[in-house]
């Protein structure tokens, strides 16, 4: 029996990651759509503690949207995108490790797993399961932001407020994409004082 008789839907894993403000959401909904052209069946999730913009929609910064389930945890989502073709998954930062193995049985369903998150915090280090989802996607797409104070490509969200702790739902008055130069030099002024 032929190979792909065994296995007629081949599912794979992609990631779109990067640092606030540099379309991961905008790019995500994309592909939504694109599925939804092609009549797949899609089903989109977010972590219920994300509301900035939406309690069931996932919204990008420039208002686009797409309806989404919220889910406390990862394992939610096994039984709900039993029929779907595609699954997005919408900050996969802030979802429990437990993300990776839920995505690579989606896709080993034969099901198309497209990811959202931002790969850093606003330390500059990997953020939740971001670096173990890159490791096992068949697709990486890293996207850029504008450094807000040079112009370059940004790949770090640098907090504007004060406060430790590693998650902290924000928008443009909370964080701003920059460079690493301007990180570096943000972070070594903030030591100084």
């Amino acid at each position: 029996m032929p190979y792909h008789e065994h296995f007629p839907r081949r599912g794979r894993i992609e990631v779109v990651c990067g640092s606030m403000f540099s379309g991961k959401t905008e790019e995500l909904i994309r592909r939504i759509k694109r599925a939804r052209i092609a009549q797949q069946q899609v089903k989109i999730f977010k972590p219920c503690i994300d509301t900035r913009y939406s309690d069931v929609e996932v919204v990008s910064h420039d208002s686009q949207s797409v309806a989404s389930v919220p889910v406390a945890s990862a394992a939610e989502m096994m039984s709900l995108a039993s029929a779907a073709d595609v699954v997005g998954v919408d900050e996969a930062q802030l979802f429990d490790e437990g993300l990776v193995e839920v995505c690579n049985l989606l896709a080993n369903q034969g099901k198309r797993v497209i990811v959202a998150g931002l790969d850093m915090d606003f330390r500059g280090n990997p953020f939740g399961p971001m670096p173990a989802l890159c490791a096992v996607a068949e697709d990486v797409t890293k996207v850029h932001a504008v450094c807000v104070r040079c112009g370059e490509l940004a790949q770090f969200s640098h907090r504007l407020v004060a406060g430790d702790n590693q998650v902290m739902l924000g928008e443009m008055q909370t964080y701003e994409p920059l460079c690493r130069q301007c990180y570096d030099h943000c972070c070594e002024q903030a030591k100084k004082e």
